[in-house]
């Protein structure tokens, strides 16, 4: 692991932090703002918006949302960085940012209108990171007083995460946490591939049924049972919230219907855009 001065060693978790509280602030100030850099897919994949993959992971819903996040990032970028340094401490927090974004991206490919806000599935690969490179890791649950093993908790996470992933249960990005936790684990192993013979059992008990469920949904997708045409992991946000944005962004597109009728003619639009004209 990496080495260097104790003076820096928390440089990159503090630069994070301060970047996620600005950006964060921004967004509740100002709806464009949060409008322009959220994960939306159909932003990412039709009008090839990649950055929203990293950007997303700097808005949050609110202040709760936004404490939360910060106060589990602290909890092992502290340890994380010291010990592996800012180098390898970047790469895991923001790869799996972008394995989070490119798992949900990937689960919800066919909803254009899915959006999604937080550090969640980067903070999952910092957990994960954690449990797999340091042996006998427990962890704390919140307003639970008790600690349990990394490797109990790693089964748990999965459990929960698939089933929400399933059953589109409640208003929590599971696919970005498993995406993310998943991504983390594999960067660490990639930088210190010896943990696999020192502390193999935390690391099967997340990859084992992760990967079985990823090669479920790659071979019959079908089973994820995912059909609404409209779903949003804005952790913790208001439903005056979510029905301002949806407005915003029904609007917006509107705005873009009329201004291709305008330069190429109502023949041009698509059978969608026309029934989105219609139904305005």
């Amino acid at each position: 692991m990496g080495e260097f001065s104790t003076n820096t060693a928390l440089l990159f978790s503090v630069v994070i932090m301060f970047l996620t509280v600005y950006f964060s602030y921004r967004g509740f100030k100002d709806k464009v703002f949060f409008e322009k850099y959220l994960f939306r897919v159909d932003n990412i994949l039709a009008s090839k918006d990649y950055k929203r993959l990293l950007t997303s992971g700097f808005l949050h819903a609110n202040w709760f949302h936004l404490i939360f996040n910060l106060y589990a990032f602290f909890s092992f970028s502290e340890a994380l960085e010291s010990q592996m340094g800012s180098g390898q401490f970047l790469m895991i927090y923001f790869l799996s940012l972008l394995g989070g974004s490119l798992f949900a991206l990937y689960i919800h490919r066919n909803h254009g209108n899915y959006s999604a806000i937080g550090a969640s599935g980067a903070i999952c690969g910092l957990i994960f990171a954690s449990v797999a490179l340091f042996p006998g890791i427990s962890i704390g649950l919140i307003l639970i007083p008790a600690q349990i093993p990394g490797w109990l908790f790693a089964l748990i996470f999965v459990a929960i995460s698939i089933y929400g992933i399933k059953s589109n249960a409640g208003n929590i990005g599971h696919d970005a946490h498993l995406g993310g936790a998943l991504t983390g684990t594999l960067v660490a192993i990639a930088m210190n591939p010896e943990i696999i013979f020192y502390n193999y059992i935390p690391i099967l008990c997340l990859l084992t049924p992760t990967i079985i469920f990823l090669y479920f949904i790659l071979a019959m997708p079908e089973i994820l049972l995912i059909n609404n045409s409209f779903s949003s992991r804005n952790d913790y946000m208001s439903k005056d919230e979510e029905y301002n944005l949806r407005k915003f962004n029904k609007q917006k597109d509107i705005d873009r219907i009329l201004d291709k009728i305008n330069e190429k003619g109502l023949d041009s639009l698509t059978s969608k855009e026309k029934e989105l004209l219609d139904e305005f």
